[in-house]
């Protein structure tokens, strides 16, 4: 049996490692703060390093480029406990460019570099019904497929090169937000209407105007329930480097800087740790309208 070891345990990968416990696997666990693995059937690292003589495969879970930098290169980082023919799995959303480059540091010690982007909100962490977007090799992959079943639904291996994964993270990230703000601005025009939300609700959400976004997130902002599968800061951040990208390529995605825009109001009145569903409330503000029962 292979030995497991996973580094984050936010709002994503507390979840996620507790679907791998649960499977019966032996997990070490490193977390900035400690308390976060109470509870789980894990053993707990004192630092990152610690916890690559205890792993095979090495899942990585954390905010942003810098700190997927820091718990794998930095002075106590991951890699330096790892040995040739370990793999280390990256569920970070983090910039494409520096996957290609820390991907490139880790096979010059042997270390195989997915990265492995995932969709789904705390949801879908907690209930085993992630979507992993999967770059890198192909034979690495199928050696840590069968951990990831453990929390995900759909793992889908969109490229061998390093960094595929996060671009495809970068496709569905735009995909994400545009549908929020079409589930915000059909909703409040309801509202504004005076139509009833839930009726409303029911009457679109099955045919063509339906989405994940409208189904999960729609009762959430019909009740003013702001807690988050994933919040405004963290989907900011994905934002930004979904403008990166497009700006690497050339790929116009004026949506996106509309939201981005949008979320930065919202960020400015202190609401960056609500679920990015509170979207709506910016066009609340321009609008003078209130969504809710």
């Amino acid at each position: 049996m292979a030995r497991l070891g996973f580094i984050g345990l936010g709002i994503m990968g507390r979840g996620m490692t507790a679907n791998l416990a649960k499977a019966g696997h032996e997990v070490t666990v490193w977390n900035r703060t400690p308390g976060r693995a109470d509870g789980l059937d894990v053993t707990v690292a004192a630092n990152p390093q610690e916890v690559g003589p205890e792993s095979d495969i090495v899942f990585v879970c954390v905010s942003d480029t810098p700190d997927v930098e820091e718990v794998v290169f930095g002075d106590l980082g991951v890699i330096h406990g790892m040995t040739e023919g370990d793999i280390l799995v990256d569920h970070s959303t983090i910039s494409p460019v520096a996957t290609r480059e820390f991907a490139t540091q880790a096979a010059e010690l042997g270390v195989d570099w997915i990265d492995a982007p995932v969709s789904g909100g705390s949801e879908g962490a907690e209930l085993g019904t992630l979507a992993v977007m999967a770059g890198g090799p192909s034979e690495a992959l199928d050696r840590v497929t069968p951990f990831m079943e453990a929390y995900s639904a759909s793992i889908v291996h969109v490229g061998e090169e390093p960094g595929s994964g996060q671009m495809v993270k970068a496709v569905n990230q735009v995909l994400v937000v545009l549908n929020q703000l079409a589930a915000s601005e059909a909703l409040l025009l309801a509202q504004a209407a005076g139509l009833d939300l839930d009726r409303t609700l029911a009457a679109v959400e099955g045919g063509a105007a339906g989405s994940w976004m409208l189904s999960n997130r729609g009762p959430q902002m019909i009740e003013r329930d702001w807690s988050p599968g994933f919040t405004i800061d963290l989907q900011q951040k994905d934002l930004r480097l979904v403008l990166e990208a497009a700006d690497e390529v050339g790929a116009p995605v004026p949506g996106v800087a509309l939201v981005y825009q949008l979320y930065r109001s919202l960020q400015a009145h202190g609401l960056g740790s609500e679920g990015n569903h509170a979207l709506v409330k910016a066009l609340e503000n321009l609008a003078g309208v209130e969504l809710g029962r």
